[in-house]
């Protein structure tokens, strides 16, 4: 079922190999905590993701944030917290690349899924943000967009897109939701796992949904109130706020648009809308990105009712983690990603989630979402626009 994350690749051709390889990459949290710096791995190819295109070095860090008004849906009896990675416009290059994960997190998911690499491989990905360096300061602050990852993954699924925004001009928070991904680990070591993969049936899908949207409320309190629990925190422009999703995370992006305010623009990437919308509700700008299969029946049904902006996009050779870093990595390691280049994957991600934060946080309409474009042939537009 697309809509849980679940770790299928694009294409027909990958196999039960690259599944199960982007099924242990899935699952993966980034560092909360000192990780290893991205050194070679004897007998493994180089990891990394691919440069991204705007004229912005980028920064990146991390953040510990603590709920003590909300218990945790899922561990009765202990506050909410989370882990964040930001991303951002950075005023210097120089110094090694920020890591992709710890090892006690890459060790885990290696043990977990039974794989024949290094327990540290994951440690490797060689990313292209510079930790904790100095924000770049620009009038009137940068847009502020918020990642939600798929259900059973983390944050760092999201890295390759995050980094593309903040080149461009974005502030970008990548959220881990602890106890819906397969590991997250916290600044003093503890890695919790996914107690709530353990309890999915009827009802877990809202329940995780209805979490994730108080989950970036809060994140927002912290970053935009009158104490941010980020020093760079004045870098953002708190009336130009999006969020975008892939899979449950972007079906909570549309939950998110109808609970909080501040959020002006929505995404959803390939993710089932199992809250429905009643019609009429959702009157801010919404973004469809699917994947290569039959029309998702929530797509359907709640196309009517998305009563401002909206794009219904078609993305032809792609499969449910085509939307996040897991083809580039694959590929990297030998894997078959499918009919389209892994790096066309996440390239056309980035250009058409670029585009829609520029139309709608910066007001800069994109002739890319306008309809078909020669440039990328494999995007269909399923539905009629609107304006």
């Amino acid at each position: 079922m697309r809509s849980f994350g679940s770790p299928v690749l694009a294409g027909r051709r990958g196999g039960r190999a690259l599944a199960v390889l982007v099924a242990s990459l899935a699952l993966l949290a980034p560092g909360g905590v000192a990780a290893a710096s991205p050194t070679a791995v004897a007998g493994t190819p180089a990891l990394s993701l691919p440069a991204p295109t705007g004229r912005h070095p980028v920064g990146t860090t991390s953040l510990h944030l603590v709920d003590s008004g909300r218990p945790d849906p899922w561990q009765p009896g202990t506050d909410r917290e989370l882990m964040v990675s930001l991303w951002y416009p950075a005023v210097t290059d120089r110094g090694g690349p920020a890591p992709y994960t710890t090892a006690a997190v890459s060790a885990r998911i290696v043990a977990a899924e039974g794989l024949p690499l290094p327990s540290e491989i994951l440690t490797t990905v060689r990313t292209n943000a510079r930790r904790d360096v100095p924000v770049r300061r620009t009038a009137g602050g940068w847009p502020l967009v918020v990642l939600s990852p798929g259900f059973s993954l983390s944050r760092e699924s999201l890295t390759g897109l995050a980094e593309e925004l903040a080149s461009r001009g974005y502030v970008v928070a990548g959220v881990d939701h602890p106890y819906e991904a397969r590991g997250v680990e916290f600044p003093d070591g503890r890695v919790v796992e996914c107690l709530a993969c353990d309890l999915w049936g009827p009802g877990t899908a809202e329940k995780v949904i209805e979490g994730r949207a108080l989950d970036v409320s809060f994140l927002l309190d912290r970053l935009t109130g009158p104490k941010p629990a980020w020093r760079g925190a004045w870098a953002i422009d708190r009336s130009r706020i999006g969020m975008v999703g892939h899979s449950i995370g972007g079906a909570s992006a549309a939950q998110v648009l109808r609970t909080d305010r501040r959020v002006a623009a929505g995404a959803d990437l390939d993710g089932t809308l199992f809250v429905p919308v009643p019609a009429g509700a959702l009157t801010k700008p919404f973004l469809l990105v699917g994947a290569e299969r039959p029309a998702d029946a929530s797509w359907l049904r709640d196309w009517p009712g998305l009563a401002g902006w909206k794009r219904w996009l078609t993305v032809t050779g792609t499969g449910h983690m085509s939307f996040t870093d897991r083809p580039v990595l694959g590929a990297q390691l030998g894997m078959d990603p499918g009919p389209m280049p892994a790096e066309r994957q996440l390239l056309i991600t980035r250009e058409y989630v670029a585009a829609f934060v520029d139309w709608h946080l910066r007001h800069q309409p994109r002739p890319l979402l306008d309809g078909p474009s020669a440039t990328y042939p494999e995007v269909l537009f399923r539905n009629e626009a609107t304006s």
